[in-house]
């Protein structure tokens, strides 16, 4: 399937339950890792890969019940991130701004939104992603414009940066300002006129991810496409906690495979480091303690994770701006230790294993290059921060509110 295809035709499996969702996502992140160092190597778009996941159903999965989906927790879905970023992590953080912004129209969408969109879902419909900008004195700030015409028909105008998944979406949910400078999430076609997605993505590491530039020139608009977002900011949500925490479990995945490769190529190799006072690697003393430090912050970053996924659960069980808080710090802990983590993991692989690790042939820095290009989206002593702020002060969060960029003179 084409990149450029709408969904409405796409035939999907319909996932039905938490269980069902982790067993889906375990197949599909031994189907990934098949090919995910060839990928990277060649910076292929993955528009296939991309297919399996529409197919198997998995971008349907937190579709409410009343309108035919699984409707999974948030720890089931955090879950599924890791394992699929621990497949192929590129792929893996391709669809992290999709289940965001399904969750967009779940808290201010209309019901004839609902309608529209949670069924193009269950069919396979992949969001992308078109919210940042550059050239503002802030990474919140916006010059995408939602305007009317002279003819009262609504237009969109901008250019946007660091589009992770709009290049393989059918839908990109663009973040832009109308004529009263609120915040809205317009969700336009991939193919519509005036939309153009760049492949121009040149990064590092993530690669595949292909989070280039979406331009939109004029683009029409139907109200019916427009989520009124400035209203999440009005009341506690657990909106941005829930990205953030998805960023994280990407992060854990990464340092889960880096972690199972170096293991795996320790195995295969008989011979010890120069200088350890062992006959095989296998029975260097240094090695094994390495590794078993490795390992223990490996299960922290993950037990992290599936606390604060549990936080994240139990307060949309009970919504209030205390258990909100509490998730927020909770995620913010969490990302934070799996940012350091996956850095540190998929540095020391090189160490463990010693001169061979730097064969091109077994491209064991995409691991280190994923980790550290992934991380950097965030400052991540902030979180620290964050978490020491509500300790001590009881200062909870903040939200990101994106606001309209100073007028250039």
């Amino acid at each position: 399937m084409s990149h450029r295809q709408s969904a409405d035709t796409q035939a999907a499996r319909v996932i039905a339950s938490d269980a069902e969702a982790l067993d889906v996502a375990r197949q599909l992140a031994r189907r990934l890792a098949e090919g995910a160092s060839e990928r990277d190597r060649l910076r292929t778009v993955p528009s296939e890969p991309l297919d399996w996941l529409s197919e198997a159903g998995l971008f349907g999965i937190t579709v409410p019940r009343e309108h035919g989906g699984a409707d999974v927790s948030f720890e089931t879905l955090v879950k599924v991130f890791q394992i699929l970023s621990a497949g192929d992590a590129a792929v893996g953080q391709l669809p992290q701004n999709h289940f965001v912004f399904v969750d967009a129209i779940r808290q201010d969408g209309t019901e004839e939104q609902k309608a529209f969109f949670f069924a193009q879902l269950l069919a396979g419909a992949r969001f992308g992603n078109a919210q940042a900008e550059r050239g503002g004195s802030s990474a919140l700030d916006l010059k995408t414009r939602l305007t009317r015409g002279p003819g009262g028909d609504l237009r969109l105008n901008g250019r946007k940066y660091y589009c992770t998944g709009a290049l393989t979406a059918h839908w990109i949910p663009v973040a832009a300002l109308d004529e009263a400078g609120r915040l809205v999430l317009v969700y336009v076609r991939r193919d519509a006129p005036g939309v153009t997605v760049e492949a121009d993505w040149n990064a590092m590491g993530q690669r595949t991810t292909y989070s280039g530039t979406t331009v939109l020139e004029d683009v029409a608009v139907d109200p019916s496409q427009v989520v009124e977002h400035w209203r999440l900011f009005e009341r506690p949500s657990l909106f941005h906690s829930l990205g953030s925490l998805l960023h994280a479990a990407i992060d854990v995945g990464i340092a889960q495979d880096a972690l199972a490769e170096a293991v795996g190529v320790i195995r295969r190799r008989g011979r010890p480091r120069l200088g350890a006072p062992a006959a095989s690697a296998h029975e260097d003393p240094l090695l094994l303690h390495r590794l078993g430090q490795l390992s223990t912050r490996f299960h922290a970053s993950e037990a992290l994770l599936e606390r604060a996924s549990r936080k994240l659960d139990a307060a949309n069980a009970d919504l209030t701006p205390e258990s909100a808080a509490l998730a927020a710090v909770a995620v913010a802990e969490a990302k934070a230790f799996a940012e350091d983590v996956s850095v540190e993991i998929g540095s020391d692989v090189f160490a463990l294993i010693g001169s061979a690790s730097t064969d091109e042939g077994l491209n064991l820095n995409r691991h280190w290059r994923n980790a550290r290009t992934h991380t950097v989206h965030d400052a991540n002593q902030w979180r620290y921060h964050a978490s020491g702020n509500w300790l001590l002060n009881g200062v909870a969060p903040g939200k990101p509110v994106r606001k309209a960029a100073a007028v250039e003179r």
